[in-house]
């Protein structure tokens, strides 16, 4: 795809939604990442279903490890993977609570340091709290990169360097949500909405089922 075509895509996204906003609901940044944490293949509203409960009961670091790990279990027990993940939790609470006073870290090694913080993760919370231009990319980010021709690649980290170098800065802020927004209601792995796609007249997809 040249660069034309892809400025033109990300235009209409920007036109059609300036200001896009992540689905997880948060009230501050140790919600935000706890969500994040809680979100690895798992969808965002039950994600805030388990959250709008929990965050009214422990919401910081030192809550987290006040509720303790079993208790913890209990409350996220409807999301996928909960038993890793409340390890996860319960140990990045730790960190944050001994060794980071309780802050979220602004710096991508930090972030990744924590139990539970992958790439996609810490390029979402450098994104979202720390006004990064950073762009993750998650299998939607991924299918729609590959499907549309935007920026294709056989694995994350490479459609991710790909985007950062084809993509305007003035739209890195916006892209992943974009994507993962088009991704999820429109250019979705099956049965593609093609018919009201934004972006149909500049996509290069060839019903190529294995992406």
């Amino acid at each position: 795809m040249n660069k034309k075509k892809r400025y033109e895509i990300l235009s209409l996204f920007h036109v059609n939604e300036p200001n896009p906003m992540i689905e997880l609901f948060f009230s501050s940044d140790f919600e935000l990442l706890i969500s994040l944490i809680l979100s690895a293949q798992s969808t965002d509203k039950t994600v805030n279903k388990i959250t709008f409960i929990l965050f009214k009961i422990a919401n910081t670091p030192e809550g987290i490890l006040q509720l303790g790990i079993e208790k913890l279990k209990y409350y996220i027990k409807s999301v996928g993977l909960y038993n890793t993940k409340a390890k996860y939790i319960i140990q990045t609470s730790f960190l944050l609570f001994n060794k980071y006073n309780n802050k979220i870290p602004k710096n991508r090694i930090e972030l990744e340091s924590l139990p539970g913080v992958g790439r996609k993760t810490a390029n979402i919370i450098l994104n979202v709290l720390f006004n990064k231009k950073t762009i993750a990319v998650d299998t939607h980010v991924f299918r729609v990169s590959n499907r549309t021709g935007f920026a294709t690649g056989k694995n994350v980290i490479k459609v991710e360097k790909k985007l950062m170098k084809v993509v305007p800065s003035v739209f890195k802020k916006n892209i992943h949500f974009w994507f993962v927004y088009h991704g999820r209601y429109i250019c979705k792995a099956r049965k593609q909405k093609c018919n009201i796609c934004l972006i149909s007249k500049f996509c290069e997809f060839i019903n190529n089922e294995s992406i």
